[in-house]
């Protein structure tokens, strides 16, 4: 799951864009005029306004080599994996992963040594995913999540509790439900694209055990995902709205009471809505359940492709170990994130109270991170199926059956291959 609001914009391919770069290196971001190497540093394109000027004036109070920010437009995930595979990618790159195919096939440098001393300031969940074999592979820059805002006022009126579980969400949305205001949005697509492997976890099930099996392989997992198919055959579910889950403009307007989106979206909806808006974790369901939010991070990495390996290292770790005051500023100067560091999140005055204290708790205690060894072919055979469930009301036990079996498969082809 990328869950984040990072859309990379455009859709230019990577081989078009890699050719039309040719042998450039990176210069055109304009050098930092340090001593040393050059190095480029190449980051996916943000919506958020001045964190382009932010990364590029970072590079440039750099005075150990002289680093150039290439701004990167398009599928930026397609294209750094191609830039990985020839001389002329980056040295240092932003990276929603690195993959596990990355790592194995020697494509990005070990960065352990570079969180000697400071690993455990790092948020556990979104530092699991960047970490195989006992190794580091990329430094967490700031952690996205999402969550389940709730209007007060409206529940109130209605006489409804926040839900703590799920059976007390499907109720929710459906007491909430309206001839003017939707009980419930989880997307245009009724949950599918976005919710993924969260139920799972809300069940108190993960998609990978750490031993590397399916870790949903259980009844419990047919049980959660019924209840979501509940909601969207109860019409409880906003559907077709202007912008879809990542915009928090549905939730706003008043066209649903509650609504499932980033922790983007909170200064947004705190503008228009004041104090009267809440903040949950997706509800635990069963007994074993436990409350579920789904955290991701950008992190930093740098190419085995690169002559500089020593000179980009120790840049990474000037900016994003060393330079704390940068971490904070680019986590929420120009969008709202929270640090990857716990020490910086707990000191960050814009995350000290309320719904924005609520999400940095959600995020350490109830974060949950895609693991690596989800590969592409196991999310596919997962998603379609959860298309399937919620759209078309195909049976949650045939369906998770089917998936099981794929993502076994996949697993052992994953495990062998390590070997």
């Amino acid at each position: 799951m990328t869950i984040n609001r990072r859309t990379l914009l455009g859709s230019a391919a990577a081989l078009g864009l890699l050719t039309a770069c040719g042998s450039n290196t990176g210069r055109d971001g304009g050098g930092s005029g340090g001593k040393g190497p050059r190095l480029s540093h190449w980051y996916h394109q943000y919506g958020e306004a001045g964190t382009e000027q932010a990364v590029k004036r970072y590079a440039a109070a750099y005075r150990e080599a002289d680093v150039a920010v290439q701004w990167r437009p398009g599928n930026y995930d397609e294209q750094t994996a191609a830039a990985l595979l020839t001389k002329s990618g980056p040295d240092v790159f932003e990276v929603n992963g690195p993959s596990l195919d990355q790592i194995r096939g020697g494509q990005v440098v070990d960065v352990t040594d570079l969180l000697d001393g400071v690993k455990d300031d790092f948020n556990p969940v979104v530092l699991a995913p960047k970490t195989y074999d006992g190794r580091i592979w990329a430094v967490p820059q700031v952690v996205d999540m999402q969550l389940l805002y709730y209007r007060k006022s409206l529940l109130a009126d209605a006489g409804v509790e926040p839900p703590r579980t799920l059976d007390a969400l499907v109720d929710a949305a459906k007491e909430l439900t309206t001839k003017k205001t939707k009980g419930l949005f989880l997307g245009n697509d009724g949950g599918a694209g976005v919710l993924g492997g969260t139920p799972l976890y809300a069940a108190g099930l993960t998609l990978v055990t750490d031993d590397g099996k399916v870790g949903f392989d259980d009844p419990a997992a047919a049980r959660a995902l019924a209840k979501v198919r509940e909601l969207y055959r109860a019409k409880a579910l906003l559907l077709g709205a202007p912008s879809d889950w990542s915009d928090p403009s549905a939730f706003v307007q008043g066209l649903t009471a509650m609504q499932w989106s980033g922790l983007w979206a909170l200064p947004a909806v705190r503008k228009a809505l004041g104090d009267d808006f809440g903040v949950l974790a997706f509800p635990a369901d069963g007994p074993d359940g436990r409350p579920a939010v789904p955290v991701g991070a950008y992190g930093a990495a740098v190419s085995a492709r690169t002559r500089h390996k020593d000179a980009a290292k120790d840049y990474l770790k000037w900016l994003w170990v060393d330079k704390t005051a940068y971490q904070r500023d680019f986590a929420l100067s120009y969008g709202f994130h929270i640090p990857a560091r716990l020490s910086l999140a707990k000191k960050a005055d814009a995350l000290a109270k309320g719904p924005a204290a609520d999400a940095v708790r959600f995020s350490t205690e109830n974060g949950h991170a895609e693991p690596l060894l989800w590969t592409p072919a196991s999310r596919v055979a997962y998603q379609d199926a959860l298309s399937r469930i919620i759209k078309s009301g195909a049976n949650p036990e045939s369906e998770l059956r089917s998936v099981v079996r794929k993502v076994s498969a996949e697993l052992t082809r994953v495990r062998k291959k390590s070997t």
